[in-house]
């Protein structure tokens, strides 16, 4: 499993709930995505960056749900670059649910 990072810019002087509104055009594309384990939409707490962090079960299948006319997008989207990390997934501690797993 594949953790993977996505930072940008948001809008200058955006309210939570105009990052929200925006978010939520997003949905449709990523739960027709059925590579995508999960994703977690995030903001810095000032609100000038965004950072998606999506679960995958492969780096192929995120670079792919982030492929190059996505960044170009972004990118013209935020008028500044998107930065994307990958890390592995090593295991996850759940306190909601009381579980503990180790991904494959």
């Amino acid at each position: 499993m594949i953790i993977e990072i996505v930072s940008f810019a948001n809008p200058p002087g955006a309210t939570r709930e105009q990052l929200l509104e925006g978010a939520r055009s997003t949905l449709p594309r990523w739960q027709a995505n059925r590579d995508l384990v999960r994703k977690h939409y995030t903001s810095s707490r000032d609100g000038s960056r965004g950072v998606g962090i999506y679960v995958w079960p492969s780096i192929e299948a995120a670079q792919a749900g982030h492929d190059a006319a996505w960044i170009a997008a972004a990118e013209a989207r935020t008028g500044g670059p998107v930065s994307i990390a990958y890390h592995d997934l090593l295991m996850v501690l759940d306190n909601e649910t009381g579980t503990v797993t180790e991904p494959p």
